[in-house]
């Protein structure tokens, strides 16, 4: 069971078909706007809503839901993380619980009706009822790490740097301030279900069979309190489901020197058209090529002649074939390009966001702007010192040969069946 986001949803895909491919039946209780998306790839779908059925007025228009849903909501990717934490994470997380309470009925359901032999969640918040099917459960994190709370470690969701710890304790208490309420309902709620108590402040049960957090080991963070043996790391988690990627025969390599370049703000990133027409016409002026993710705003948006795109790219398709990345810093995003060892600049948006353009940025695997505050010379000055950058370019090839060896898929198959058939 992913969050209905293209992150986890996708890292599931990736974990599911190895798993698939061995002979292992696997059924996806993703939420309902995924239906006929997994059966193709040789999952059985038994999806959920996550709230009543909307009016199906302006239903047809989905073009006008997000410009709407961003003409709401990026006012506040405007502001610093500490602002954002009452009128957008507050607001979300709410948003997330009220989906955990709704479709609570619904998952028990198919979890009487399938009998799984192991349970997998990759999601922000609880589900009671995959805790307490009597099947062991796995917790996937496809999110920053940071999600893994240490003292030595700056707090969730910040962004703030790991050595100068002067702020952290200020988010902290107004994290502490925003979400309180919030979490003493839902923690309520979820032990009414007969499922145990949260962590403190914390909206996720971590398992006693088996913890799997998605990120590249050359990003972790050092703990001062070691992970438990239930805990791995997966350093990438690169699906081979999507189709091959060729280039138009006009961005092909070119004689001049030119560098190709991948720009992805994610499905709500890349739906602010102000941001990405900026970014268009900015990075239209640099001699290099660029292969550009649409998104769901696509027919809005039009492309330089040096640019191709679409509203979706198969990303583990194009990363391959380019010299740097331009990303929100949402982490599947970033550990696939950690994994095809290429550099980063990364414009974040919201939630973990920040933290993996931090860490990007302080691990020197890449830099970060201010999303939307950088000056117009900023951007195309970033892409020319990543790209000139010789030394960062050996470091990351070998940062992405090691990656590729450990083949993460593989591992976290191997954890889950040996969880699934003890």
């Amino acid at each position: 069971m992913p969050e209905s986001a293209f992150g986890p949803t996708n890292n599931c895909i990736g974990i599911a078909d190895v798993l698939r491919r061995r002979g292992h039946s696997i059924v996806f209780a993703a939420e309902s706007s995924w239906r006929g998306r997994l059966a193709p790839l040789g999952f059985e779908e038994m999806l959920v809503d996550l709230a009543p059925a909307a009016d199906d007025a302006g239903a047809d228009d989905a073009g006008q839901f997000w410009k709407d849903f961003i003409k709401q909501t990026t006012p506040e990717f405007r502001k610093p993380t500490i602002e954002q934490l009452e009128t957008f994470m507050q607001p979300t997380w709410q948003a997330l619980i009220d989906g955990a309470c709704y479709c609570e009925p619904q998952l028990r359901n198919i979890l009487a009706d399938t009998q799984p032999d192991v349970v997998v969640e990759d999601n922000v918040v609880a589900f009671p009822a995959l805790l307490t099917c009597g099947a062991p459960f796995v917790r996937i994190i496809s999110c920053n790490p940071l999600e893994i709370r240490d003292p030595a470690l700056p707090p969730p969701y910040s962004g703030l740097p790991t050595i100068e710890k002067t702020n952290w304790a200020g988010f902290q208490a107004e994290y502490d301030r925003t979400h309180r309420p919030m979490w003493e309902s839902f923690n309520g709620w979820v032990q009414e279900q007969d499922a145990p108590a949260l962590p403190d402040l914390e909206f996720m049960h971590p398992s006693r069979h088996l913890n799997l957090y998605v990120y590249p080991e050359a990003l972790d963070y050092e703990r001062a309190s070691p992970l438990d043996a239930t805990w791995r790391r997966v350093s990438s988690s690169v699906r081979c489901t999507e189709t091959e990627y060729q280039l138009p025969e006009g961005l092909q390599k070119q004689s001049d020197g030119s560098r190709l370049v991948y720009l992805s703000l994610g499905s709500l990133g890349s739906a602010d058209t102000e941001l990405m027409t900026r970014l268009i016409d900015l990075l239209a002026r640099t001699p290099h090529r660029y292969v550009v993710s649409l998104g769901p705003q696509a027919t809005e948006l039009t492309l330089a002649e040096n640019m191709t795109g679409a509203e979706f790219v198969p990303q583990t398709s194009v990363l391959p074939l380019v010299d740097a990345v331009i990303s929100h810093g949402g982490n599947n995003t970033v550990t696939e390009a950690l994994h095809f060892g290429k550099p980063l600049l990364v414009l974040p948006l919201f939630w973990d966001q920040y933290d993996n353009a931090q860490r990007v940025s302080e691990t020197g695997h890449g830099t970060r702007l201010d999303t939307y505050h950088f000056a117009d010379d900023e951007l195309a000055s970033a892409v020319e010192r990543l790209l000139a950058d010789a030394s960062l370019r050996q470091r990351l090839d070998a940062a992405g040969r090691s990656i590729r060896s450990m083949d993460g898929l593989a591992a976290a198959a191997d954890a889950i069946e040996r969880i699934a058939t003890s």
